[in-house]
């Protein structure tokens, strides 16, 4: 029995402090803020409740196995899943608005065809077809094992099947999600409902590789899920389910320094001048942390994947309206800007900064918890906006609402108040320099959109969460918790679930 010493309370963290506690170690979890759940926060005022992080969990399965392999209670008796359908609305700038059902491909496919004819319906569903192809090739390697140590075969490989395209007597096949729009979509709307799938993570889709095209595919195979009550409810059960398994918390207690003896990572030194002694640490914390507390740490191995840095941010605006949600309201509509390459260049040029007309995704949950009452309603907007950008927040804000009144009638009527949520409130409750949101783990693209190994040069020091293989977003993050768990308690020979 190790003692383990798990910096953060995120929730990759957590879900290796359940599971390695469950495998008979003791745990101790130390955790700067005052609090558990890293983004998954929530704020509370005159009776609204809103969620501040990840809206929405795809993926459920990753958690439903957390629990079984933690306790009696699956996560069905500890949170209350809703399934959301339709998954999402779409609204396109020329009034096109599309609703496309959860965990349905004919579903998905006869929505497009009504909402923008047999053509384009067609090709969606060919695309999907190709999508599923390409997670079939990468789920393994980029989500249930570690990170191999020749992942340069990632990096290299394109998983996703492109069409060829032929144009000037060359033939050519997509390399990025833009070009897989451009050559085989071949409608701006579909092109603008698949480059949404990138841009919800901060992922600029002229760059992103077209293996990218598992991010919608997910979305469709899995579902989208909501927990009642707010997404914080999934952070406060498996914070629960921790303590269940006698995990120690102590919050309000920040890590300065990763102790080292005989070459091996050996506990902490923490910012009120104690230290905590360990066999083994785990960090669930962001690059620049990780640099200040064990410095020269590298990736296992030499030639290890970089960490990721300078990512995108997110500006969330929190409405509190007055007025029921109206029947057959979609829990999720995604606003789309009447100027994607203006946004994208504002998003990820040179230059940087706010786009004038940006994309928004509108959060309207049927949730009677959040209210103060049936005659009010919670709305969350939210949009991407460059990690460490300083505003001007209010009047930027101000844009948002003006975007999300396409989606919602009679916005601005019915506002009582809103509250803006900025990359500073971001960078102060996860640490991530600017605000900045991890991406998930893709292939292709010379592996720049892989994460560093679970694994490090300082033996006895793992990395856990969004910023470690496989990356951002709350499936991810729940699978990084299985991938440490594993390599610590099966050794370095671990190779992922079966």
């Amino acid at each position: 029995m190790a003692r383990i010493a798990v910096i953060g309370a995120g929730m990759g963290a957590l879900a290796a402090a359940a599971r390695l506690a469950v495998a008979g170690h003791r745990v101790a979890v130390y955790e700067r803020t005052e609090t558990y759940g890293g983004a998954l926060r929530r704020v509370e005022r005159d009776g609204f409740s809103f969620d501040t992080g990840p809206g929405l969990l795809p993926l459920p399965a990753v958690y439903r196995d957390l629990f079984l392999k933690t306790g009696r209670e699956p996560l069905e008796e500890c949170v209350e899943l809703v399934q959301v359908d339709p998954s999402s609305r779409h609204v396109f700038p020329d009034g096109t608005r599309v609703s496309l059902p959860n965990t349905s491909r004919a579903g998905v496919v006869s929505a497009l065809e009504d909402g923008l004819g047999p053509a384009a319906a067609r090709r969606w569903g060919d695309f999907l077809v190709r999508a599923r192809e390409a997670w079939d090739r990468s789920r393994r390697p980029l989500l249930e094992e570690p990170l191999w140590p020749n992942w340069q075969v990632l990096a290299e490989r394109e998983p996703y099947p492109a069409v060829p395209h032929r144009k000037l007597l060359r033939t050519r096949t997509a390399g990025t999600l833009a070009e897989v729009g451009a050559w085989e979509l071949r409608d701006p709307r579909l092109t603008a409902l698949l480059e949404s799938h990138a841009l919800a993570y901060g992922l600029d889709p002229r760059r992103t590789p077209a293996s990218a095209a598992v991010l919608p595919y997910m979305e469709h195979a899995f579902g989208t899920w909501y927990v009642r009550g707010g997404m914080r409810e999934l952070a406060r059960a498996v914070y629960e389910r921790c303590l269940a398994r006698r995990v120690e918390f102590h919050f309000g207690a920040e890590a300065v320094g990763v102790l080292e003896k005989d070459g091996r990572a050996a506990g902490l030194k923490l910012a009120d001048g104690s230290v905590a002694e360990a066999d083994l640490v785990v960090a669930g914390v962001a690059p620049g942390v990780l640099d200040r507390l064990a410095r020269g740490t590298r990736p296992r191995g030499d030639g290890g994947v970089p960490a990721q840095r300078g990512a995108a941010s997110r500006l969330t605006v929190l409405l509190a309206l007055r007025g029921g949600r109206p029947e057959g309201t979609a829990h999720r509509t995604v606003v789309h800007t009447e100027d994607r390459a203006a946004e994208l260049e504002s998003l990820f040029g040179a230059a940087g900064g706010l786009p004038a007309r940006p994309t928004v995704t509108v959060l309207r949950p049927d949730d009677p918890a959040l209210v103060p009452d049936a005659g009010h309603e919670a709305v969350t907007v939210t949009s991407v906006v460059p990690a460490g950008a300083e505003g001007p927040w209010d009047a930027y804000a101000e844009t948002l609402i003006t975007a999300a009144g396409r989606a919602v009638p009679d916005l601005r009527g019915r506002l009582v108040r809103h509250e803006v949520r900025t990359p500073a409130d971001i960078a102060g409750e996860t640490g991530a320099e600017g605000g900045a949101v991890p991406a998930p783990a893709l292939a292709a693209a010379g592996g720049r959109l892989l994460h560093p190994s679970n694994g490090t040069a300082l033996p006895g020091l793992f990395t856990v969460g969004g910023w470690s293989h496989p990356g951002g977003g709350l499936p991810h993050a729940g699978m990084s918790g299985a991938l440490v768990a594993g390599l610590i308690v099966e050794g370095p020979e671990f190779r992922g679930s079966q």
